[in-house]
């Protein structure tokens, strides 16, 4: 009989308030070896997307930034201050969604979420700043897994995750915005069920699958808790990027 599969999830403590400049590899080394784990050979780190751009300078100043026309007319509408408007303009494509507290954006980076992913909760100085997403978090999840690798002896994998609504459905979910070394798509089209159908469209967002099992133990308010070490994963179908996950334009009925 095949053995059932199983999962181990590590909240990783100790993790200190990370600040622009900080060696996000370091510090993750020295809270893993406090905690007396040591990474093997598969595991993925789930890394919070916050401390990834606190350590790459993502931290804005709002009286830093020069609101435009768009983007006083935007907030005007719905009821956001002119600069983190621009802040969101800058970062998005184009917007989606709007009306009163509610500003949904397609990002650069091409997923669709509130405020372009611009977060001001549980930074320095929230109410006069902002924090933006990494500028491109599947390079930064390359080179935190090639240094966490080369450090260890071990191939591990990386999942930079952040926190979406769906238009569908209440609430938030854990999502990977940044992939590496780990398949983020695992396409099933092909397979067969139990009872020897086959798969003709069933994709798994694996990625986001691993953000939101890691969300379960980081939280979202004062946990402090941005690390999280999951272990037992299968980690065998190519690695993808996280950038696999967003659907294109002309296959979306919802755009």
């Amino acid at each position: 009989m095949r053995q059932a599969p199983r999962l181990q999830a590590y909240a990783i403590p100790n993790i200190p308030l990370i600040q622009a400049g900080d060696d996000i590899v370091a510090c993750i080394l020295r809270a893993l070896a406090a905690a007396g784990l040591t990474l093997a050979a598969a595991d993925v780190l789930v890394i919070s997307s916050k401390i990834v751009s606190k350590a790459e300078g993502r931290y804005t100043p709002l009286a830093a930034v020069r609101v435009s026309a768009r983007a006083r007319a935007l907030a005007a509408e719905t009821g956001k201050d002119p600069r983190l408007v621009e802040l969101i303009l800058a970062e998005s494509r184009r917007v989606s969604r709007k009306r009163k507290g509610v500003l949904v954006t397609e990002h650069r980076l091409g997923f669709v979420s509130a405020n372009a992913g611009i977060d001001q909760s549980n930074i320095e100085r929230g109410d006069e700043a902002a924090l933006l997403l990494p500028c491109d978090p599947d390079a930064s999840a390359r080179d935190i897994r090639a240094r966490l690798s080369r450090e260890s002896g071990v191939e591990i994998a990386i999942v930079i995750s952040d926190t979406h609504g769906r238009p569908f459905r209440v609430g938030n979910v854990g999502v990977a915005i940044g992939a590496a070394g780990l398949p983020t798509l695992k396409d099933l089209r092909g397979n067969r069920d139990l009872y020897g159908r086959p798969f003709e469209v069933t994709q798994l967002a694996y990625a986001d699958l691993v953000a939101s099992a890691a969300h379960l133990l980081c939280g979202e308010a004062d946990e402090g808790l941005p690390v999280v070490l999951i272990r037992g994963l299968d980690l065998c179908a190519p690695a993808g990027s996280a950038a696999d996950l967003i659907r294109k334009a002309e296959h979306d009925l919802y755009r």
